[in-house]
């Protein structure tokens, strides 16, 4: 596909881009694009459109800064995050173990999900991974690679809801509550409980962690909150009244990139904000987020069900006839569920010396109708992402800069 990129944006010196509006640029640069965007454009409140694209510079050192726009960024205005949420979550398990100081306790310990309360479910065995023992490395691994929720539900488990808010606060996240596992219906007091687990190193009982309960409430008023005209209950009754998110997770979009870029600089914020992390643990996500699942060697995703653009949705389109560049990787976590599709991405090319991050989400929800399963992700949510994605890429290939970044920390043999 031909992309329009306005020669005006090409040309102009950097410095005026940095004196204009940061509310402006996004809109003319899709304005200049019509023909990509203009089903959206033409809907953007219809279709929550938000978006937060941000230019990188590098100092002589190496050292970022960051330049943001935005284009109908509102974090009072209530989008459902769906899988977004696995990723600070899974940084805040890393950050766990790290924490506990417990010898032999690693990410590639055994891992054994006990049920202690109503709901919870067992898990004692992983054939997905090398040893057929679940892990928190193989967890991470499956988020990372495919959004895999059940992966998500266990460090969900292991970290507890109180300390995954607190931890929230503690990096800055503010406008944002993680209190819910995804697709089992996760609620109420099953939500507040989360499982004993038990660590092991080979048959050696190193570590449990107690089932924990969380007693706190995160109440957030926003707007957007009640949405459409119906959904379909769990017997799958057509209840005619609007879909209630009020007990939802939130995430806005200003918060998931603040955490994807203090994940990808932490040099470039305050000693006290940056995860606690080893550097073995930071390239370690690093590798799989940007890996294609079907270059994973354990777990194994073939097709034609997994696919190298399956959870690259901006650029990509999440496309399985996706033509995939090997000069590009994508450094990201999506999101899809009622309706929304939501990237959060940094991207880089390292022929041309390029790199960007850039978050967006888009709803299609035409029928107003909740758990039918009738969105457009493939005619309308897809297509924006994967377009915004190569207009952006397309305006930094021209964007002149004064010191061309060092890309090496983020390039993997997969």
């Amino acid at each position: 596909m031909k992309l329009i990129v306005s020669i005006l944006y090409l040309l102009t010196p950097c410095v005026l881009l940095a004196q204009a509006p940061d509310t402006i640029f996004i809109k003319r640069l899709l304005d200049e694009n019509k023909p990509l965007f203009s089903h959206v454009l033409q809907h953007a409140t219809h279709n929550e459109v938000q978006v937060i694209y941000t230019r990188v510079d590098r100092d002589k050192n190496n050292i970022p800064r960051f330049t943001t726009y935005t284009y109908r960024l509102n974090a009072n205005r209530y989008f459902y995050p769906a899988s977004t949420v696995k990723l600070p979550t899974a940084i805040f398990a890393l950050e766990k173990l790290n924490e506990l100081k417990v010898k032999g306790l690693t990410m590639h310990s055994t891992m054994l999900t006990d049920s202690s309360f109503a709901a919870q479910t067992k898990v004692t065995m992983d054939t997905s991974s090398a040893t057929g023992k679940p892990s928190m490395e193989n967890y991470i691994k499956k988020i990372l690679l495919v959004s895999d929720n059940d992966a998500y539900n266990r460090i969900y488990e292991f970290v507890g809801r109180e300390e995954i808010n607190e931890k929230l606060k503690a990096r800055g996240i503010n406008q944002t509550r993680i209190v819910n596992r995804l697709a089992i219906g996760d609620g109420g007091e099953n939500a507040r409980h989360t499982n004993q687990i038990q660590f092991y190193d080979g048959d050696k009982l190193i570590y449990t962690k107690p089932p924990l309960y969380d007693p706190h409430d995160y109440p957030m008023q926003l707007e957007n909150m009640l949405q459409g005209k119906g959904y379909l209950d769990r017997r799958d009754s057509l209840i005619m009244r609007p879909y209630d998110f009020t007990k939802n997770n939130v995430y806005p979009l200003a918060d998931q990139q603040l955490v994807l870029r203090k994940l990808i600089f932490p040099e470039a914020f305050p000693a006290a904000e940056r995860y606690n992390l080893t550097n073995d643990q930071y390239q370690f996500i690093y590798k799989y987020m940007s890996m294609y699942p079907t270059e994973s060697k354990k777990p194994t995703y073939n097709h034609p069900d997994y696919f190298p653009a399956y959870c690259k949705f901006l650029f990509c389109g999440g496309d399985s006839s996706a033509v995939i560049d090997p000069n590009i990787r994508i450094f990201n976590k999506v999101g899809d569920s009622y309706g929304y599709d939501i990237d959060n991405a940094y991207i880089v090319d390292f022929k041309n010396k390029v790199e960007f991050f850039l978050s967006a989400v888009v709803q299609s929800n035409e029928d107003g109708i909740y758990n039918d399963n009738k969105y457009e992700y493939a005619t309308v949510c897809l297509p924006f992402l994967k377009n915004l994605g190569q207009v952006i890429y397309w305006y930094e290939l021209g964007r002149k800069k004064d010191h061309l970044p060092d890309l090496k920390k983020f390039k993997f043999p997969y």
